[in-house]
């Protein structure tokens, strides 16, 4: 495609993208069209039917707020909180600012809430680090109403008193979190407290923005533990029915107790990041995810999104676009991010529908987690990358369990590849360390798969057999595991930008001058120039039966196939190659294919007795993808009411 015509062809799309709402439009991809809003449920970012009241409770007697001096409906007790927090060398200057020390910290909230008889599920959400003096804790105002005239009591903690230069103090935000949950514990039941029988105890979420995003982790742990890892002295008494958490762009690692990652279980899970996030540089909740484990039997999700030109500190309406602070028009480039309206607005839609599904049992809006798609008409203009799983999930192969690449996750499973000329395990990287980790890593392995179907030599026409990597199941597991038409083959996949150069002549002609042999990096007939137009990517998703017979569908049927999504937060390109590793995050997004479509293409599939999964490299001559957590997962009757139709 010449210069003028890629020029014109771009025009015309942006065209499109300005007129239809549920167009999506990326210069490495074919566009992605959806033919209807397809979730069949209301729109969870509108406005309820319950009139919002508000109120402060706290100390009483701050002497920098206001609003938790004088306004406060309900007095608290301060607590001792000197075993998890160190204020250093600034002890004295932050106490003396404060007028208080750690072993006599406050409770303090902002609380909104429904006019209602109630009872309410409760949900708390906690800032992250700032400006101490720049006060955080009223930036979700915009959740709270939204949530309070839904149904939902919604208190944003005030931790401003550990915010600032100190460090370690993470294990200390998240056990506020269950003091403050203690206090509306103590109010249900207490006469004549406004919250008196409104309070659902029974059904909580936590949520935090940027350390407060480790900070839900960190108390999901601490609420199933009877003493603090750090000093056992200090008893833990808590065992509230914490039902899910909520990360937005949340640091990772920065409270490691007996020097490991905190491991959360059992609770359902949504973290958000945005790709042009100035101050956590990198999707670090993508690790929190990772570890995250389903381990009764009760049904829990998760979901991980990535928000193209999102940033930092839009979340908050008090931080906004400065996410490297007054400076930030200096260093950043915030002419790239998306209006912080808009950023917010995805918040509300994600946010209260999973309050909805986790607290309210509404599955209808599960099918968002999966595929932003659903929703396209509701979102803002931008692009998402979709990660989600469910505890019914079953693995074949998620790549994490051994060194042999013959092996999967699942006894029996054995991998295969056919004509590939890349196939390997390897860490998924993230694009950059945070401060206190000089790893960049995912935490999380998968498996590269590179094919060029070309054979080398002067006849670029010549192709061989499309290249395949095949998962062979165990014989007898489909009817152990009661494969059926309602189940989904679900995994998750991103392209890279690697194009391995043609595969060697399987006859070769020895008379002729030697070309490339194949397996190579680099890109066929081209350098490797990260401007070069690249062709786009897909492939077929094939199974078979035990009998022999085969059904396949198209991958992009079921979500684009994207390449990295192209990131640039610095102003000067020195800096930012400086910050970073790449020019892009790489964040798989997951693809869930009901069995039914195999058996509606080949009706005589017999899914009972399914013996392979394949993925066949025949619809893109080149080309390489990462692969990961590869499996089934039973279909809820919400999934088949959400199908995007159209690619």
């Amino acid at each position: 495609m010449t210069n003028r015509s890629r020029n014109a062809a771009t025009a015309a799309l942006a065209l499109l993208a300005s007129c239809a709402p549920a167009l999506e439009f990326s210069p490495n991809d074919a566009p992605t069209v959806l033919a209807h809003q397809a979730l069949d449920a209301p729109d969870p970012g509108a406005t309820g039917r319950y009139d919002v009241l508000t109120l402060y409770y706290g100390s009483g007697t701050d002497k920098n707020r206001a609003e938790y001096r004088d306004s406060v409906a309900i007095t608290t007790e301060a607590v001792d909180a000197s075993k998890l927090v160190s204020l250093g060398q600034s002890a004295d200057e932050r106490n003396d600012y404060w007028g208080f020390t750690p072993k006599e910290m406050p409770l303090n909230a902002r609380v909104w809430y429904p006019d209602g008889a109630g009872p309410f599920p409760l949900v708390l959400v906690v800032h992250g680090n700032h400006n101490m003096k720049d006060f955080s804790d009223p930036g979700y105002d915009y959740l709270g109403e939204l949530l309070a005239s839904r149904g939902y009591i919604l208190a944003s903690v005030d931790e401003n008193f550990i915010n600032g230069g100190i460090r370690g103090e993470n294990d200390a935000r998240g056990w506020f979190l269950l003091r403050h949950l203690g206090l509306f514990r103590d109010w249900t039941g207490e006469a004549g407290n406004p919250f008196t029988g409104k309070v659902d105890m029974g059904n909580i979420v936590l949520m935090g923005h940027s350390r407060g995003g480790e900070a839900v982790a960190n108390a999901a742990a601490f609420n199933t533990l009877s003493h603090y890892p750090d000093d056992a002295t200090l008893d833990f008494d808590f065992g509230f029915d914490i039902k899910g958490i909520v990360s937005i762009a949340p640091v990772d690692g920065q409270y490691l107790p007996t020097g490991r990652k905190v491991a959360t279980e059992n609770v359902s899970y949504l973290v958000f990041h945005g790709s042009h996030d100035g101050d956590v540089t990198s999707f670090h909740g993508l690790r929190i995810y990772n570890r995250l484990r389903f381990t009764d039997d009760d049904f829990h999700f998760k979901s991980a999104i990535y928000v193209y030109r999102a940033n930092h500190g839009q979340w908050n309406t008090v931080w906004g676009a400065h996410d490297n602070g007054p400076r930030s028009g200096r260093i950043l480039d915030l002419r790239t991010l998306i209006p912080g309206e808009d950023q917010r607005r995805f918040a509300e839609l994600y946010v209260s529908a999973f309050l909805e599904t986790v607290l309210r049992g509404d599955k209808r809006y599960l099918p968002m987690f999966r595929d932003h798609r659903v929703v396209g008409e509701w979102l803002p203009k931008t692009m998402y990358v979709t990660r989600f799983e469910t505890s019914d999930f079953r693995p074949l192969a998620t790549f994490e369990e051994d060194i042999d690449v013959t092996s999967g996750t699942e006894a029996g499973v054995r991998l295969r590849g056919d004509s590939l000329a890349v196939w390997r395990e390897a860490t998924l990287e993230l694009r950059s360390a945070n401060r206190n980790n000089t790893s960049a890593s995912q935490e999380n392995q998968a498996v590269w798969l590179g094919w060029n179907n070309r054979i080398a030599g002067a006849d670029t026409t010549r192709m061989g057999p499309p290249a395949a990597f095949e998962v062979a199941l165990p014989a007898g597991s489909a009817r152990r595991w009661a494969l059926s038409a309602g189940t989904t083959l679900d995994f998750t996949l991103a392209a890279t930008e690697n194009l391995p150069g043609p595969r060697a002549d399987p006859v070769p002609d020895t008379t002729k001058s030697e070309e490339s042999s194949g397996g190579g990096r680099g890109r066929p007939g081209g350098g490797d120039d990260e401007d070069d137009e690249k062709p786009p990517v897909d492939l077929s998703v094939e199974v078979r039966d035990a009998s022999g017979g085969t059904a396949s569908v198209i991958l992009s049927a079921y979500g684009p196939v994207r390449r990295p999504l192209k990131t640039t937060i610095s102003r000067r390109r020195d800096q930012e190659n400086r910050r970073f590793q790449t020019l892009w995050e790489m964040v798989l997004q997951t693809y869930s294919i009901p069995l039914g479509d195999f058996v509606a293409a080949n009706p005589a599939l017999d899914v009972r007795r399914l013996e392979a999964v394949r993925l066949v490299f025949d619809q893109a001559v080149a080309g390489e993808v990462v692969v990961d957590q590869i499996g089934f997962s039973d279909l809820d009757p919400a999934f088949l009411s959400a199908r995007v139709e159209g690619r």
